[in-house]
């Protein structure tokens, strides 16, 4: 918990350094930083909860609440603020998540994993049959403005990505501090000794519950900011595998430090952008072998080589 407690102190120098290096990129590199530090923000959800022992094979249904939130409310209210957006995908995914995790504050393991997959399965299905939600094709989604100012397209994503930047800050932190505190110290313990901690006067639902909230108002503002990026949504964000690529990034990041899910997220968008250019054929294939070769070589993530250089040092 040490690096964890330190993070925060690490956040403003991180991000702040990426919202200045955004100012040289290409509007393509833009555009690639925005998605992995969107999806980063899903993947510190996912962190959070691998920590107290659980994993959600569905984390794609927050991410999808979230994009569906902002596309339809453009579409049919006519609200383009990124601001008023990200805010109305924070409280989606808050409130499906307080509802579900009733729910799914009751199970472990495979059944808390697999029922997540079920509820994002349901959201997918109901998203391809209904033609006011888009159907399988979706719909676009315009590009935002930013407190009234409305600018061109290369600008805008300059304005995107600094707020996602903002976002990631903010997420991090948060996240850095919950864990530093008395109930964020209660993940692993959860995971080690459940009963032990319900003996020492601690309701574990319930702080499943919280923990599963916020992942998924992570998840929802990764969503939201993902779709005002790429500008179109569609079912497939609620898909299976979209909840997979979530946790293949999940464990090649490793649950090291709040900023070990953007590394992740990173260097999984590197890998697959330049495999899809190289082996279009074969980049699940490249993607698979990196996911063996981690497991085999780097079981605690990659995060752990900076974790090892440390205690190397003395």
């Amino acid at each position: 918990m040490g690096a964890l407690a330190r993070g925060p102190w690490l956040l403003p120098l991180v991000f702040g350094a990426l919202a200045l290096l955004s100012l040289v990129l290409t509007p393509f590199l833009v555009y690639l930083l925005t998605v992995i530090l969107a999806r980063g923000l899903v993947v510190l959800g996912l962190l959070i909860l691998w920590r107290t022992g659980l994993m959600s094979f569905g984390q794609a249904l927050y991410f999808g609440v979230g994009a569906y939130a902002v596309g339809l409310a453009e579409k049919y209210w006519g609200l383009r603020d990124a601001f008023a957006l990200l805010a109305l995908a924070l409280a989606a995914s808050a409130a499906m998540a307080l509802v579900l995790g009733w729910l799914l504050r009751q199970y472990r393991d495979i059944y808390f994993a697999m029922l997540s997959l079920a509820f994002s399965m349901i959201l997918y299905g109901t998203l391809v049959k209904s033609r006011v939600l888009g159907s399988t094709d979706g719909f676009t989604v315009p590009a935002p403005h930013f407190l009234g100012w409305a600018p061109g397209p290369a600008l805008a994503m300059h304005a995107l990505l600094l707020l996602t930047v903002a976002a990631a800050s903010l997420g991090s932190f948060l996240a850095a501090r919950y864990l530093a505190s008395p109930m964020g110290h209660l993940t692993t313990a959860i995971r080690d000794n459940e009963i032990r901690v319900e003996y020492l006067g601690y309701p574990v639902r319930r702080a499943i519950h919280v923990k599963y909230v916020f992942a998924a108002m992570l998840a929802g503002a990764g969503g939201a900011l993902v779709a005002l990026a790429v500008g179109h949504i569609d079912p497939d964000m609620t898909y299976w595998t979209t909840s997979g690529e979530f946790v293949f990034i999940t464990i090649l990041a490793g649950p090291g430090s709040v900023l070990a899910p953007f590394l992740g997220a990173a260097i999984f968008e590197a890998v697959r952008t330049y495999a899809t250019a190289y082996a279009p054929y074969s980049w699940q294939m490249v993607l698979g072998i990196c996911l063996l070769l981690l497991i085999l070589f780097l079981p605690r993530g990659v995060w752990s080589l900076f974790g090892a250089r440390r205690r190397a040092a003395p």
